[in-house]
């Protein structure tokens, strides 16, 4: 019975807010309540609501103040110099800024940290597909599959788990499956490709003197002046001349694409709060930080509310200024950090009422006999799903070791079973549990259900070639 419940909870969920019946936020709160009185333990809601909030709540806190960090130094203009590289790159191609937005989420994966990554990435990509008119969910979708492939590193955090709950070394676990991750890596790339032609077919080519208007002459995202009407006619009429629509709606291969809003926000190369004589102070604040996140020194939130703390005292040393730059950042801060609690009642819920448990044992227990040898495909094709409807914590520390223990029954090594449970990530990073992708669809001001629409069956399909590199090269 949990376990049809538990099902149904997941796909209720998922279909009310792909039909945009209802807001993400309600929707986590409200249906797991109303499932939890079904299951007859509505008494206890209470306590596994604040088991969840406890749970996520260094999350939450940790994305907070990620927010303002990273929000502080887009204003100061760290970022400026590689957004503007980025540019001269893409040339207005759409093409090119869809394939440098998963080279760019790609390289800033490399800390380990989504959240971090989406910041990043859509702080870099957003004004681009904004003044062409790019459909959004390209991007948010392009930046979660690269960012899930590069997940997978030792201190992204899944293969950290797998190894603790099998009692393996990570680096074991880690350094066979570097060519799989390669080959889903480049087919992350090739998918970006052939969506960066269907946008290019959609709105054609500008030039950089068609994109990059006198009063804004670097585009970049934040708190700012909006691109003229003009501006936009002159985008429209390019994209008519260039066989594209120009409106921002697909048709055809694109027809499920939404349409992009009109407003630009771009940044004034000469607003108050660029700080060009703190450059070099930041740009090492930023890396000491990272470094100080890899290397473990302190746990993430509290990196990130000391380096909030310190990046607002030294460039808006002044009251006001600080407040003023709070304030700026203020929405996204309460949208995620929303989300974030929000999702903490879905998780509470599906742990509380022991649905993950019974659905996963259920799971496990269907798999036929004769698949048993084949347990490494196995628990690589069940990593697809089940860490989509479930945390990685969920997964690896509950899940996984019943897969590990029936693939040994079969002689398949533990190491093997490991391996394939990294399969997943690409799929895993767009889940509504996983706290990040708020980040990414809040900042690039995407429905999140428009994003799961467009990137499931997509993320679905990188994972399945990792898969199948990994059988391939004889990893899995």
């Amino acid at each position: 019975m949990l376990t049809i419940l538990g099902f149904t909870m997941i796909a209720t969920f998922l279909v009310l807010i792909m039909l945009k019946k209802m807001s993400p936020i309600a929707a986590l709160v409200l249906i797991p309540a109303l499932f939890c009185v079904f299951v007859g333990k509505g008494a206890k809601l209470g306590d596994y609501v604040i088991d969840g909030v406890t749970s996520l709540a260094p999350t939450a806190a940790m994305l907070m103040f990620a927010i303002v960090y990273f929000g502080v130094m887009i204003d100061v203009g760290l970022f400026d110099p590689i957004v503007r590289g980025i540019l001269k790159f893409c040339k207005a191609d759409p093409l090119r800024i869809v394939v440098g937005t998963a080279v760019l989420a790609a390289i800033v994966s490399l800390d380990g940290d989504g959240s971090t990554t989406f910041m990043i990435t859509v702080s870099a990509m957003y004004p681009l597909y904004k003044r062409l008119k790019m459909s959004l969910v390209v991007m948010t979708g392009v930046a979660a599959m690269a960012n899930g492939v590069m997940n997978t590193l030792p201190w992204g955090g899944p293969t950290a788990r797998a190894a603790t709950a099998l009692k393996l070394d990570a680096s074991d676990i880690f350094v066979p499956m570097i060519p799989a991750l390669a080959v889903g890596l480049l087919g992350v790339l090739a998918l970006s490709y052939v969506l960066g032609r269907r946008e290019r077919k959609r709105l054609g080519v500008l030039t950089l003197d068609e994109v990059l208007e006198p009063e804004t002459e670097t585009v970049l995202v934040g708190a700012g002046a909006g691109a003229s009407g003009d501006g936009a006619a002159a985008v429209a009429k390019k994209a008519a001349r260039t066989g594209g629509s120009g409106s921002g709606t697909g048709s055809g291969a694109d027809a499920d694409l939404p349409e992009a809003d009109d407003d630009f926000q771009g940044l004034d190369p000469h607003r108050a709060t660029l700080r060009p004589k703190l450059y070099w102070f930041n740009a090492l604040l930023t890396v000491t930080l990272l470094t100080a996140m890899i290397m473990e020194w302190l746990p993430i939130p509290v990196l990130f509310l000391l380096g909030a703390a310190l990046a607002l005292t030294v460039n808006f040393p002044h009251m006001p200024d600080q407040k003023a730059r709070l304030g700026a950042h203020a929405e996204n801060v309460l949208n995620v950090s929303g989300m974030v609690f929000a999702a903490a009642v879905f998780t509470g819920v599906l742990q509380g009422t022991g649905m993950v448990d019974h659905m996963s044992k259920w799971l496990v227990s269907n798999i036929p006999d004769g698949m048993g040898p084949h347990m490494a495909l196995v628990t690589g094709v069940l990593s697809i799903p089940l860490t989509y409807f479930m945390s990685n914590d969920g997964f690896y520390f509950g899940v996984l070791p019943v897969l590990a223990e029936a693939g040994q029954a079969h002689g398949v090594s533990s190491l093997e079973i490991a391996r394939a449970s990294l399969v997943g990530q690409p799929l895993h990073m767009s889940s509504p549990l996983v706290p990040a992708v708020y980040v990414l669809v809040g900042m690039a001001k995407v429905e999140f259900g428009d994003h799961t629409r467009f990137v499931v069956k997509w993320a679905a399909l990188t994972s399945l070639v990792v898969l199948g590199a990994g059988i391939l090269f004889g990893i899995i």
